[in-house]
């Protein structure tokens, strides 16, 4: 059930289960293709969660038989050849946001991944701290085929921390397909299911999240994407400071009491 919000994209679906919220790609005749719209709102609907704390998780998914096929050709493509470099410019920085979007999110986003994962649909999915994916769910950084660098929307920085330097080289210069078994093996995808069980395990792996510990996960989550960068003297320092204030927070009295009393802990109180 959709709890009262004021969140209400015209271009994709919204809803919350309890602590859930999922959001939808609604384009299925079209793979779910991005338009300058749905990249607008994908953004506005991310920024706009950060305040929600009802929302413990975050789901993204696309309807009909593609997660996301990219940007759509007639909608987006067509009409870059009609700007100069500072509007070239505007449009790649707009697509940036979106994975900051996600990155800056202080709540796990979980790609619930139905089918083909393609472009700048890879990059989202990348972007997302979970992938669970269908078994026909192959996925491809396709940049180059169209003529582009393979370091798209922040693909050449992420790939790498996931896949290793090798993989993520060979996928960003061939931007050839790769199946969802591979995807899997490979670490790119956390989980591969049939197609008819996706639904269930993105919502067992949701559920799990949304029932620990809201602060900690969304430290965790900062601790993550800040010490990609860090001598390892700074990472020890930073999560020194981190644990720090999880020490403060109810959660972590909670898990404690929850132990000595021979029970499970309720983060949601």
């Amino acid at each position: 059930m959709t709890a009262s919000t004021d969140i209400d994209p015209k271009s994709l679906l919204y809803e919350e289960r309890g602590a859930i919220a999922f959001v939808t790609l609604n384009r299925p005749d079209r793979l779910n293709s991005l338009t300058f719209e749905v990249y607008r709102e994908l953004s506005d609907t991310l920024a706009a969660l950060r305040s929600r704390d009802e929302v413990r998780v975050v789901v993204i998914t696309g309807r009909g038989r593609g997660f996301c096929s990219g940007g759509d050709v007639e909608e987006i493509i067509g009409e870059l050849f009609s700007r100069d470099m500072s509007g070239l410019l505007e449009f790649t920085r707009m697509t940036c946001d979106l994975i900051r979007g996600i990155r800056a999110l202080n709540k796990p986003v979980i790609a619930s991944l139905n089918g083909t994962v393609a472009g700048a649909g890879a990059v989202i999915a990348l972007a997302c701290d979970l992938r669970i994916a269908a078994d026909t769910a192959k996925i491809a950084f396709l940049f180059v085929k169209v003529g582009l660098a393979g370091a798209d929307m922040g693909a050449a920085f992420l790939l790498p921390k996931v896949v290793g330097l090798g993989k993520a080289t060979e996928m960003l210069y061939t931007g050839d397909f790769i199946s969802a078994d591979e995807a899997g093996s490979i670490g790119l995808y956390n989980k591969v299911v049939q197609a008819s069980a996706l639904e269930t395990e993105t919502m067992r792996w949701a559920e799990k999240l949304a029932a620990g510990p809201a602060f900690a996960l969304g430290m965790t989550k900062a601790a993550l994407n800040r010490e990609l960068d860090m001598s390892l003297e700074m990472a020890l320092e930073a999560e020194s400071e981190a644990q720090a204030l999880c020490m403060l927070s109810p959660d972590f009295r909670e898990a404690y009491q929850a132990f000595t009393e021979k029970r499970a802990p309720n983060f949601n109180a």
